[in-house]
C-alpha cells in the first residue's frame, strides 16, 4: 500500500510579499553549511592546502557563481533546449526549478580553476592546487546534494515511476498513481550515504595525500548512485528515455562523470605523494 500525503507548500514563507521557496532555501544552506565546513579544513595545517579568510570569500562568490550558471546553462542544454530556444527569457527564471547537477559540476570545476589562476600561492601548479580544493568540495558536495533533493521532492520534482512497492507515494490532488519518491532515495544515496562515505575517505584513509583522488572517487560513487537511482526516476517528459533499453539522459551524463573519475584516479594515486 502506497504512501498517501498532502503535497507540502513549495513556499517556505515570504517576506514583504516576495516569495521565499525551498528551494531556495536548500541552496543557500548548502552554500553556508560547506562554506563554514571548508573554511575550517582549508585554515588547518596539516591541511593540503590554506585559504586565508579573503580568499575564502573570494572562491565562495566564483563557487556560488559557477553552480548557479553551470547548472542552469546545463539544464538548458542537455535537458529542454528546443523550448529554451523559443522562449529565452525563461532561462533566468531559476525559481521555477531546472538546475542540473552535472551543469553545476561542470560550473564547479570551471570556478575552481578560474578562482586559482587568479591567485598568488606560494607553491604548487593551477591544476594542483585546484584539485586540492576541488578534493575538499568533492567531500561536501553531498551535502548539497542531499538537500537539493529533498526540495525537489517538496516541489513534486524529478519524481519516480509508477510503482506498485510499498515505497510508492501519492500525492494528494495530484495523481492518484504510486510513484517511486525518487528524489528521496537520490536524497539518501547521493547526499547522506555519499557524504558519510567521502568524510571516512577524506579522514580515515591517506587518500586526500594523493591531489585529486578524492575528486575520482566522489565522481566513480555519485555516478554509480545517480545511475542506481535512474532506474526508479521517471525522464522528463521532453526527453523520455533514449533508447528502447532505457537509457536515459541522467544515466548517459552520469557515465561520463564515471569515466573520468575513473582517470582522475588513476592519475592520482599514479603519481607520487
Amino acid at each position: 500500500m502506497a504512501f498517501v500525503i498532502n503535497p507540502i507548500n513549495p513556499v517556505a514563507f515570504s517576506v514583504f510579499g516576495l516569495p521565499i521557496r525551498w528551494y531556495a532555501l536548500a541552496y543557500i544552506a548548502a552554500f553556508v553549511i560547506g562554506f563554514l565546513v571548508m573554511k575550517n579544513l582549508t585554515s588547518r595545517k596539516d591541511g593540503e592546502i590554506i585559504l586565508s579568510k579573503s580568499q575564502m570569500d573570494d572562491f565562495l562568490s566564483y563557487f556560488v557563481l559557477g553552480v548557479i550558471l553551470g547548472g542552469r546553462l546545463g539544464y538548458v542544454l542537455f535537458y529542454n533546449l528546443p523550448y529554451f530556444l523559443f522562449h529565452p527569457l525563461e532561462i533566468f527564471a531559476v525559481w521555477h526549478g531546472g538546475m542540473s547537477f552535472h551543469g553545476g559540476f561542470l560550473g564547479a570545476i570551471a570556478a575552481t580553476f578560474l578562482f586559482v589562476k587568479n591567485q598568488k600561492f606560494s607553491s604548487g601548479s593551477l591544476t594542483q592546487n585546484s584539485f586540492k580544493i576541488l578534493d575538499i568540495l568533492a567531500v561536501l558536495a553531498p551535502i548539497g546534494l542531499g538537500l537539493g533533493r529533498i526540495a525537489n521532492f517538496i516541489n513534486m520534482e524529478v519524481m519516480g515511476r509508477v510503482t506498485n512497492s510499498p515505497l510508492g507515494i501519492v500525492f494528494v490532488g495530484q495523481t492518484d498513481i504510486p510513484r517511486h519518491p525518487s528524489p528521496l532515495y537520490e536524497a539518501t544515496l547521493e547526499g547522506l550515504i555519499l557524504f558519510i562515505i567521502m568524510w571516512l575517505l577524506y579522514w580515515k584513509t591517506n587518500l586526500r595525500k594523493h591531489t585529486g583522488a578524492l575528486s575520482g572517487m566522489f565522481c566513480v560513487l555519485y555516478a554509480i548512485f545517480r545511475i542506481f537511482c535512474e532506474q526508479f526516476r521517471q525522464p522528463d517528459a521532453q526527453i523520455g528515455f533514449l533508447t528502447s533499453w532505457g537509457l536515459t539522459m541522467g544515466m548517459m551524463l552520469s557515465a561520463a562523470v564515471f569515466i573520468t573519475g575513473i582517470i582522475v584516479l588513476y592519475c592520482a594515486l599514479k603519481r607520487k605523494k
